[in-house]
């Protein structure tokens, strides 16, 4: 009986530290097998010079739709300036979005890509995109976003549409934006 009081935990604190590794190990492994199957839709990035090295496959058109959203929590209108284009394999296509703070009050979004179907995001690079960045809103402000992107001539064949999907959420909260704010209009008259 006492053999047992002494091993089980110790059995116990091993799983546990197992657990916790296995846990801390996901996010990376997540991540590599997004990259390597497309899962997620996550959208690649690479320079303008290897988008301009592809080869444009001029007998092949897709169609790449735009849909956009905006989490709840966001006092943001978003769209896309076209709902749709047509493209080559290889080009270098370039889409317009808008976006505008409805609210009274500065604001930071932080726009999410996803592509479907998911073997298409495998195909699908960007080589400009405000999504790389946060995007600051001032109170009632509207601005036009650009997204260059490239799509792979080595895109299978059987997929003739895509969808390019944008999500926008609020990156920080309100009190943070306008102490930063506040640091730069300070700054500005500082200099002065």
């Amino acid at each position: 009986m006492r053999h047992n009081t002494r091993v089980t935990p110790r059995k116990l604190f091993i799983f546990a530290a197992c657990m916790f590794g296995f846990g801390y190990a996901l996010v990376p492994i997540y991540d590599v097998l997004c990259d390597v199957t497309g899962l997620n839709g996550k959208t690649g990035e690479v320079s303008q010079l290897e988008a301009e090295a592809k080869n444009v496959d001029a007998e092949r058109l897709v169609t790449v739709e735009f849909d956009t959203n905006v989490n709840p929590g966001l006092p943001w209108k978003f769209e896309a300036a076209k709902f749709k284009m047509n493209v080559h394999p290889g080009e270098i296509a370039e889409a317009i979005f808008v976006v505008e703070n409805i609210s009274d009050k500065s604001v930071l979004g932080q726009a999410i890509p996803s592509v479907v179907p998911p073997l298409a995001s495998l195909y699908f690079d960007k080589t400009e995109c405000f999504c790389f960045t946060t995007q600051l809103l001032k109170a009632g402000e509207r601005k036009e976003m650009v997204v260059r992107y490239v799509i792979g001539p080595e895109l299978p064949e059987d997929i003739s549409i895509m969808t390019l999907s944008y999500t926008f959420f609020r990156s920080l909260d309100d009190s943070d934006v306008a102490v930063s704010e506040t640091k730069s209009i300070e700054a500005i008259k500082t200099k002065s």
